[in-house]
């Protein structure tokens, strides 16, 4: 899968393990770690659907974006690239067709307002 990255800092992680350890801790580094290898490994989102991680479409403010586990409560979000999101014929999101991903952030977005 194609990679982007909105957030420079997690790019850098992405690209020096020794930097992500020491800003993420150990056990978040070996989950996201993890992550990243598996989305590099695919060749669309839908090979990750039922991947270890709870790969899952976001719902409300945070529709159009996607996210997986990492040490709780945190997530890695992302976005397709592909404007617009692809969609079958119900409005619902072809993970299939979503081959390039942005990375926006690592965040806890259940504790937001």
């Amino acid at each position: 899968m194609n990679i982007t990255f909105a957030n420079k800092k997690i790019e850098k992680c992405a690209k020096d393990d020794k930097l992500a350890q020491k800003e993420f801790g150990n056990i978040r580094f070996k989950i996201f770690r993890k992550r990243i290898s598996a989305l590099y490994a695919a060749n669309n989102l839908e090979e990750l659907r039922n991947h270890p991680g709870r790969w899952h479409e976001l719902t409300g403010d945070r529709k159009g974006q996607w996210a997986c586990d990492l040490d709780q409560p945190y997530r890695l979000v992302f976005t397709p690239q592909a404007r617009p999101i692809p969609e079958d014929d119900h409005q619902q999101y072809v993970w299939v067709k979503i081959e390039a991903i942005e990375i926006l952030e690592i965040t806890n977005y259940h504790k937001e307002g």
